[in-house]
């Protein structure tokens, strides 16, 4: 795939509770205008990937999703998180417990034919996006509020998606298993 508006991600779509789903959806709604009608929440697993066939890419996931198991995960908080390529500040739901598997994956992932784009200028902070604010300070109120509420978020991540992405549409290419 080497069309320039065109990507492949990897993104995880947890499974968790109705009443959760239902309060990140409230979120989004207010504060992730762009693309809450656009992609359910989600972990991003590998970030926007531009120039790979899309059987090699297919190959070199099935085989490493072969190693690994489902990652449950508890998320108790938010944070916020300066963009690395514009003047954005996005709030993020963190999570707890299962964050240290979902990084091995997601390095496991970045092994073979994803090594080279690896993005070592980004850190990888396992979060599902809940927006932003109109800048940093609203983003950090934004925050602030979701932090004073008592939340937890239990879930599972049991399969991962292959997506292509071309604004505004994200499109499932293919489903794999943990």
């Amino acid at each position: 795939m080497k069309d320039k508006n065109k990507s492949l991600l990897v993104l995880a779509y947890p499974k968790i509770p109705g009443k959760d789903y239902k309060w990140i959806q409230s979120i989004r709604e207010k504060h992730d205008k762009a693309f809450y009608h656009v992609v359910e929440p989600h972990f991003t697993i590998v970030f926007p990937v531009f120039n790979f066939d899309l059987k090699s890419i297919n190959s070199h996931i099935e085989k490493v999703v072969k190693k690994v198991n489902p990652i449950k995960f508890s998320i108790r908080g938010s944070a916020i998180v300066k963009d690395s390529f514009s003047e954005s500040t996005h709030v993020f739901l963190v999570a707890d417990e299962g964050n240290s598997d979902i990084i091995k994956l997601h390095d496991k992932l970045y092994t073979g034919i994803l090594f080279k784009e690896l993005r070592l200028d980004i850190a990888f902070i396992p979060h599902i996006y809940i927006g932003e604010g109109k800048n940093a300070l609203e983003s950090k109120k934004v925050s602030d509020k979701i932090n004073e509420e008592k939340f937890s978020i239990n879930g599972i991540i049991e399969e991962l998606d292959l997506v292509e992405y071309e604004y505004p549409k994200v499109k499932t290419i293919n489903k794999y298993l943990l």
